[in-house]
């Protein structure tokens, strides 16, 4: 998993869904962040110090590639701002679903 700057993530994410296009998938995940990288020790041991702030750690993955990056509390405005024109450019290409009809029971 290579982990990006916020703007090298967002370049990286639209080649993904470009490869995407033809045949394939990219699958996101959006998941809260403290900042910590080593497991919490077990009862005795000296606890981790309180994170002053929470993050975000997004992931996108594909077939081959897995790209992923940090976003501060500071920046996730404009995060959005950048992933929210990213999708609206990319996701053209969705397949319109097939409502099926339900059948009324005669009584």
């Amino acid at each position: 998993m290579v982990l990006l700057e916020n703007d090298s993530f967002l370049s990286e994410l639209t080649k993904l869904f470009q490869k995407a296009r033809q045949s394939g998938a990219v699958t996101m995940i959006f998941k809260r962040y403290d900042g910590r990288d080593r497991p919490i020790p077990r009862d005795g041991k000296t606890p981790l110090p309180n994170p002053q702030e929470h993050m975000c750690l997004v992931r996108a993955k594909s077939r081959t590639k897995k790209i992923s990056t940090v976003i501060h509390q500071k920046d996730i405005n404009k995060f959005q701002v950048a992933y929210s024109s990213l999708l609206k450019g990319n996701l053209d290409g969705l397949k319109k679903l097939k409502k099926s009809k339900t059948k009324t029971k005669a009584e």
